[in-house]
């Protein structure tokens, strides 16, 4: 990053202050440059880099590094910059403010735990646990949705909507649960919002909002507020 492109992005963070700006380097016809994206998360303490912005830089020239800053804490990557930056494929600039330190990340194949996760909604939470599960001990691939916002304040149910092409079956309540099932619960939400994978002996893994991820027993409150048992289609 040369010192034009870091002034860009310097004078970026502090505009967007104490929100996290976000920013691509590109090169166009020959010369690197920094690109200002819009953030569209809807919360405070992460980004989400408008993808109308994303394909124009990509339009004007070669897209080489994602940039974005830390408000008032370090430069360090935290574990979802980590696992964002898997999926971009390019390395990152992180600049934190004010204390006007930089540190440059590059994919390095990291992969998150299943237990103490940091919470970080649409990148980790209940449903990218499940994906990473799912993935990783029983090769299956399910869709990332998008989620921002409250959906299921918004008369959106995309857990329920989606899970049969998914490929999972709902059990009856009285179902004997097997390794591998998926619970949706209903917590303080008018519609499930919550996944639970269960690990048998009345245990499950799952991300609670705000908390690291964690094994917790299949107490009463959480078998009380599922209202889903589904398996998928391969174990039945």
């Amino acid at each position: 990053m040369n010192t034009q492109t870091k002034a860009g992005a310097e004078l970026h963070a502090r505009e967007e202050y104490p929100r996290e700006s976000c920013g691509l380097i590109v090169i166009v016809k020959g010369r690197e440059r920094y690109w200002r994206c819009k953030n569209i998360a809807t919360e405070e303490d992460q980004f989400v880099l408008d993808p109308q912005d994303y394909a124009a830089a990509d339009d004007a020239g070669e897209i080489v590094a994602v940039v974005h800053s830390h408000p008032n804490i370090s430069a360090k990557a935290s574990m979802a910059d980590l696992v964002a930056m898997e999926a971009s494929g390019l390395p990152w600039y992180i600049y934190a403010l004010p204390l006007n330190v930089w540190e440059s990340r590059a994919p390095t194949g990291y992969k998150p735990p299943f237990v103490g996760r940091e919470w970080c909604y649409g990148v980790l939470d209940c449903y990218a646990l499940a994906r990473d599960w799912y993935k990783e001990n029983m090769g299956l691939e399910l869709s990332n949705y998008e989620r921002h916002g409250e959906w299921w304040n918004k008369g959106m149910n995309t857990f329920v909507d989606n899970f049969q092409s998914e490929g999972f079956t709902r059990l009856e309540p009285e179902a004997e649960l097997q390794w591998g099932d998926a619970l949706l619960m209903q917590l303080q939400s008018p519609v499930p919002s919550h996944v639970a994978i269960y690990l048998g002996d009345d245990v499950i893994v799952h991300h609670m909002r705000n908390r690291l991820s964690s094994r917790d027993a299949l107490s009463g409150y959480y078998m009380k507020n599922t209202t889903h048992i589904l398996r998928h289609r391969s174990k039945l």
